[in-house]
């Protein structure tokens, strides 16, 4: 298993307020992305990332959401065996983005 590379919430947060264009894939279930997702972010269960690889960029890099962080890291690993090249993990997942300052 190759580490994940991997984004913090503040990071993220610092970025999108900066004005950068980012690819955010949410790989939660839908009755969770119900309670809200990240403005800009793609909703693609994790279940669906197989059939969906077409919609997912090679050679950028594109941050992954889910719950806590462990879904998303498996989205990444996924992804990386397949040869993507830029699938980042969103540590802490929506529990550390909720609780941004």
């Amino acid at each position: 298993m190759n580490p994940t590379a991997t984004i913090t919430v503040e990071q993220l947060k610092e970025r999108l307020d900066a004005g950068e264009t980012l690819h955010l894939i949410d790989v939660r279930e839908h009755e969770e992305v119900a309670h809200g997702m990240i403005d800009g972010a793609i909703h693609m269960p994790l279940g669906q990332v197989p059939q969906r690889l077409d919609e997912i960029p090679r050679d950028e890099e594109v941050i992954f959401i889910c719950r806590s962080g462990y879904r998303s890291d498996q989205a990444c690993q996924y992804l990386s065996n397949l040869g993507f090249k830029g699938a980042t993990n969103l540590v802490g997942g929506m529990l550390a983005w909720v609780n941004l300052p």
